[in-house]
């Protein structure tokens, strides 16, 4: 089984990190951390850690300065389920889950997950089902159909669920064939462009210009990373796109927050000015449904010529999923961590991993890649793009290893983290109790220096550089 030191090694050379700057990265703690037979925490840890030697390694090339960097493991785990430790005004989140949302079991004696937390995807699920959106009513719906046909005619619908695969079913299809043949994050020149310098600051990413275009967890997390080594990140929502209250608060440190309605000619031209002095694009939306509105990797390039335009997707860019809509609970479920975690745990059926960790460490990755691509761009020029996905963490996570043992360990308490690894903080909601940023650097200690605001706060418009 690899050392935590080891994997971060690989994720740090396969972007082409130099493995010298290795040396000044410090791993502390001991696994497990949180009750898992897979290595979550240390899953967090190193994606954390990637993100922040490439902050470090910035800075090295703005200042001339080196710095160290140190993540504890168990820092990192509170800062992978960061939004159930949120509290505002004291307060703690209310439920995550919509009243259907959940596991369900088929009448071929299967098991489904359903995610209704957005208003159209519960209506897609109860439509499929000819039901009302009451949890007895969707499961007596249920055990008239097969799992498999269910799922297909649920995506079909627009809705996002999944069937309980074992690892081995997951492993038999297409898609995870298709998966198998990629990196766990790729970055690719898409067009050519002059170096852009680094500008004046006096942080890693100062005067770096980054539009969010993302929700929930993974986007957002990668959004919030940047902004905590100093970028200018402009999180780009609209007035009737569906939004999860607590993820925005949680993620929404750092950044500033606007809304332009994409589906308007109007709105699509203020995208176009925002990206013309953007840096960073970075988007987790449907696969392709920028791309109908004009924003695709290669289009966005001729917009601004030096962007490093980074994708998440749910089931990876290539293979017959590649545009299937998705989450972290349904890709848990769809590839074999409910089931294998249901096994370890002796439950008849899924067992969730203690923490939404494939959007975390993705969330880390695209983090990581963004600034790895921003490095290239400002060595050789050209626009790049950088894409991750759930499945493709997920991917990763399970060829980490296994715990023996490992559900046994006693779960992470909130005192214990609000008594280590909390901050209090003003925010446009009221007063917040948040995690701490886990990647600790030596010169250029990790910050948020705005505030979370609610959606929309913001003019479409950058801040002046400093």
């Amino acid at each position: 089984m690899q050392s935590p030191a080891d994997i971060l090694r690989d994720i740090w050379t396969s972007a082409g990190g130099d493995a010298a700057a290795l040396e000044r990265v410090q791993l502390t703690g001991e696994e497990p951390q949180i009750p898992s037979s897979f290595r979550v925490a240390v899953a967090g840890q190193t994606t954390i850690a990637a993100a922040g030697l490439a902050a470090a390694e910035i800075w090295r090339l703005r200042s001339g300065q080196m710095q160290d960097v140190t993540v504890d493991l168990r820092h990192a785990v509170a800062e992978c389920r960061s939004e159930r430790y949120l509290r505002l005004d004291d307060k703690p989140p209310p439920p995550a889950w919509d009243a259907i949302a959940g596991v369900y079991r088929t009448g071929d004696g299967r098991f489904v997950r359903c995610h209704t937390n957005f208003p159209h995807h519960r209506e897609a699920v109860c439509e499929v089902l000819g039901c009302e959106a009451e949890r007895e009513k969707v499961q007596a719906a249920l055990m008239g159909w097969k799992a498999e046909d269910f799922e297909t005619a649920a995506y079909a619908a627009g809705g996002v669920v999944a069937l309980m695969r074992s690892h081995d079913e997951w492993s038999a299809l297409p898609q995870a064939r298709a998966l198998a043949e990629l990196p766990l994050l790729s970055i690719e020149k898409i067009g050519e462009a002059p170096p852009r310098p680094w500008p004046k600051g006096d942080r890693p990413l100062a005067g770096i210009r980054v539009l969010d275009l993302s929700r929930v967890i993974a986007g957002p997390v990668a959004g919030r990373t940047l902004a905590a080594h100093g970028a200018d990140v402009l999180l780009v929502s609209g007035p009737e796109l569906p939004a999860i209250p607590w993820l925005t608060i949680d993620t929404g440190r750092g950044k500033l927050t606007t809304f332009i309605e994409l589906k308007s000619a109007a709105g699509r031209a203020q995208l176009r000015e925002l990206l013309t002095d953007a840096d960073i694009f970075s988007q987790g939306y449907r696969p392709r449904a920028l791309a109908a509105l004009g924003f695709a990797p290669e289009e966005v390039a001729t917009i601004s010529p030096g962007i490093v335009y980074v994708t998440l997707s749910a089931y990876g860019h290539a293979g017959p999923w590649a545009e299937r809509r998705g989450f972290d609970s349904l890709v848990q479920t769809t590839t074999g961590f409910n089931h294998a975690e249901g096994q370890a745990a002796g439950v008849d059926g899924p067992k969730e991993l203690p923490a939404q960790m494939l959007d975390h460490a993705t969330g880390y990755l695209m983090a990581f890649g963004a600034m790895m691509a921003k490095t290239r761009q400002a060595r050789e020029g050209g626009s790049w793009h950088v894409r991750v996905s759930l499945a493709q963490t997920g991917r990763w996570l399970w060829n980490l290893g296994r715990l023996d043992g490992g559900l046994n360990t006693p779960d992470l308490t909130g005192e214990a983290v609000h008594a280590a690894f909390i901050e209090r903080v003003p925010s446009g909601f009221g007063t917040l109790k948040a995690v701490q940023h886990s990647a600790l650097l030596s010169k250029t200690p990790a910050q948020w220096s705005r505030p979370a605001m609610p959606l929309g706060s913001h003019p479409a418009q950058w801040p002046a550089r400093s």
